[in-house]
């Protein structure tokens, strides 16, 4: 094994291993610019969670200054999601979907985070007041 992987080794110019930095480096870079958009967004503003259903927003709420409350959504005949607010979180508390994965996201609190029922196009998004859209809609 350590004939291989030396004969390996020895392949490699200089110039490889500086390419192959390189290439790690820009692999990294992405999370770099997503942290510093994200670091730009002051922190006391206002946080929402936005309720869609089929692509349209129905509802929106301030997660800082809700009280704990529960609501019902119906996105069409025969079914339901029942969403939870409290101390600045949200969740998709039940629902009628058979694979449960909304439910199963638990809560949501932090900037970007989505909690999404595939069955019902219902999705819970949380965005930051001043934050751009990241995706075309």
């Amino acid at each position: 094994m350590k004939k291989n992987l030396r004969k390996y080794l020895k392949m490699l110019k200089p110039f490889d291993y500086i390419i192959l930095v390189l290439l790690v480096f820009i692999s990294f870079s992405p999370a770099l610019v997503f942290a510093v958009k994200e670091a730009a967004i002051p922190e006391e503003n206002i946080r929402y969670a936005i309720i869609s259903i089929n692509g349209e927003e129905v509802d929106r709420f301030d997660l800082d200054n809700t009280e704990h409350m529960t609501k019902t959504y119906y996105p069409s005949e025969g079914q339901y999601n029942i969403i939870e607010i409290k101390d600045g979180k949200i969740r998709d508390k039940e629902d009628n979907s058979p694979d449960q994965i909304a439910v199963r996201t638990g809560w949501i609190e932090r900037n970007g985070q989505t909690s999404i029922c595939l069955p019902h196009k219902f999705i819970i998004e949380i965005r930051q007041e001043g934050q751009e859209d990241y995706y075309i809609n």
